[in-house]
C-alpha cells in the first residue's frame, strides 16, 4: 500500500510513547487476528427468553464471509524463494527442511480453493450459523414457511461473500424444505456491503492513501526492536544463522510476517490438509513471536478500519448505510410496508469492523491519541474478536400488540447495545425499537 513518507518527529513522539512491550501476550486465537476461525460465542441453551406475549417476527445479520483461502499467492512465494535458496547452499535447519514441502502444499491447496475463495471450513462455519439461528426461532421460520414470507439474501458481489450467502442459504432450505422457494437468489448491493471500494468510500480511500500521521504510526509501531528480534528469532528456526545474518533486516521483517500470515490463514485451510489434520504452521514459530506479529496485524486494522484517532470517525462513519439498512429493515416491519421474514447480508472485514466501531459494540468503544498509540495492553480491540472469519450481528424482532423489541446477537452471543440505550429492565438483552431509534438518533 502507498504511504506517504512520515514525519521524523512524528515517529519519534511514537516511538517513545509505546511501552517497553507493545503487546502482552494473548489467548491463542488472538494471534491469528481477523483470520481467526469462527466459533459461537454463546451457548443456545442460555440465551434470554423473550418478554411474556411477545413473538418472532423478523431477524436479520450481517456476517463476514467464512474462512477462505490467502488473497493471493505472494507470502507463500516469498517465503518459498527464500526456501529454494537456503537449500541450494545447504542451509535450512532440520525443522527448515519440512516447512518448504508443507509451505508448497498449503499453496497448492489454496490454488485448487481459488485464492479468496470459501474454503470447506468456510462453508461448514456459514451453514452451522445458518442450522443455529433456525434452531434458535424455530416458531419464526415456521411462520415464514406458514404465510410465504421471503427471505432476502445479499452479498458484497465478491466470490467468497456470494459463495457464503449461497452456503448459508442452503442449510436454512435444508432444515425446513418449505423455506427453500422462499429464498431469494443471492443478489449484490455493493453500496451496503462494499462500501469501502464504493463511492461513499472515497474519503476513506483517501485516508489509507494520504494520511501522513497514519502511515508514520503504522512504521512506528512496526519498526521497533521487538519486531526485528522475533523476525530474527522466526528465521533462526528456519535458516541457518549465516543465512539469515545475510539477509538486510527489512527482508527479515518481511520473510517472516510471510511466515506468520500463512500461520494465520492455515487453520482457515484446515479441510484441504492432509488427513483434515491441520498444516501444523504452529511448529514454525513460537507462541510470543506469532502473538507479537499477530499484534502488528491487529494495530493495523485497528487504525485503518476500527476506532482509530480520538477525534476522527473517517475509518467508520462510511459504515452509516449498513446501520441505516439494519434499522430501516425493522421499521418496515413494524410500519406494515414490507414482507420479509428475514434479512442475510454477506460481506467483509473492511465492513464489519467498521460497523462494529460505529455501532460502539464490545471492544471497538476506545480509540487512541498519538501519544499513547494502539496495544494490547493499553486496549481491548481484537481482531479475532471483532471480526473473526464468519463473524456476524444479528437482530432478532419481536412483536406483541403492535409494540416491538430487538435482540442483538454479536457473533452469536447476547450484546447490549451501545452506552445511552436503556434495555427493557437492568440487563435485558431485549431492547423497545423506540428506544434505539432514540439512542441512535434515528427518532
Amino acid at each position: 500500500m502507498k504511504r506517504l513518507a512520515p514525519a521524523l518527529a512524528l515517529c519519534a513522539l511514537l516511538v517513545a510513547a509505546l511501552p517497553a512491550q507493545a503487546a502482552d501476550q494473548p489467548a491463542h486465537l488472538d494471534s491469528y487476528g481477523t483470520k481467526a476461525p469462527y466459533a459461537p460465542g454463546q451457548s443456545a441453551r442460555t440465551y434470554q427468553r423473550a418478554p411474556a406475549g411477545f413473538v418472532p417476527v423478523l431477524t436479520e445479520n450481517v456476517s463476514r464471509h467464512g474462512s477462505r483461502a490467502a488473497s493471493d499467492s505472494e507470502d507463500a512465494d516469498l517465503v518459498l524463494a527464500l526456501w529454494d535458496r537456503a537449500e541450494a547452499d545447504g542451509r535450512l535447519t532440520r525443522r527448515g527442511r519440512e516447512f518448504g514441502p508443507k509451505v508448497r502444499a498449503l499453496r497448492a491447496a489454496m490454488e485448487r480453493v481459488g485464492y479468496g475463495e470459501l474454503s470447506g471450513r468456510g462453508t461448514a462455519e456459514l451453514k452451522g450459523t445458518a442450522v443455529r439461528l433456525a434452531g434458535r426461532l424455530p416458531s419464526l421460520f415456521a411462520e415464514i414457511a406458514r404465510t410465504g414470507e421471503r427471505i432476502d439474501v445479499v452479498s458484497s458481489g465478491q466470490g467468497r461473500a456470494v459463495a457464503s450467502g449461497d452456503a448459508f442459504a442452503a442449510a436454512l432450505g435444508a432444515v425446513d424444505p418449505q423455506l427453500e422457494p422462499l429464498i431469494g437468489e443471492t443478489r449484490t448491493d455493493k453500496d451496503l456491503l462494499y462500501f469501502h471500494k464504493a463511492a461513499g468510500g472515497a474519503a476513506y480511500r483517501d485516508y489509507l492513501e494520504n494520511d501522513q500521521r497514519l502511515a508514520a504510526t503504522l512504521k512506528a509501531l512496526t519498526d521497533q526492536p521487538r519486531t526485528h528480534r522475533a523476525a530474527t528469532a522466526v528465521l533462526r528456526g528456519l535458516f541457518t544463522a549465516p543465512f539469515v545474518n545475510g539477509l538486510a533486516d527489512a527482508d527479515r521483517v518481511a520473510a517472516a510476517q510471510a511466515v506468520h500470515n500463512l500461520y494465520a490463514i492455515a487453520p482457515a485451510m484446515s479441510e484441504e490438509s492432509p488427513g483434515g489434520r491441520g498444516w501444523g504452521m504452529e511448529r514454525y514459530l513460537s507462541a510470543a513471536d506469532a502473538a507479537w506479529f499477530g499484534y502488528l496485524g491487529d494495530a493495523e486494522d485497528f487504525y485503518e478500519k476500527g476506532p482509530g484517532f480520538a477525534g476522527s470517525d473517517i475509518t467508520y462513519r462510511m459504515a452509516e448505510v449498513l446501520l441505516d439498512d439494519l434499522f430501516a429493515t425493522v421499521e418496515a416491519k413494524r410500519d406494515g410496508t414490507s414482507d420479509l421474514g428475514a434479512a442475510l447480508r454477506f460481506t467483509h472485514a473492511e465492513e464489519l469492523i467498521p460497523l462494529a466501531a460505529l455501532m460502539g459494540l464490545p471492544g471497538s468503544t476506545r480509540p487512541v491519541t498519538e501519544r499513547r498509540p494502539y496495544t494490547w495492553a493499553g486496549n481491548p480491540w481484537r481482531g479475532a474478536e471483532v471480526a473473526p472469519l464468519g463473524g456476524n450481528i444479528q437482530w432478532d424482532v419481536y412483536e406483541r400488540d403492535g409494540r416491538y423489541l430487538v435482540r442483538m446477537l454479536y457473533n452469536e452471543k447476547e450484546t447490549a447495545f451501545k452506552a445511552g440505550c436503556r434495555p427493557l429492565t437492568r440487563g435485558s438483552a431485549f431492547y423497545d425499537l423506540d428506544e434505539l431509534e432514540r439512542c441512535f438518533g434515528r427518532a
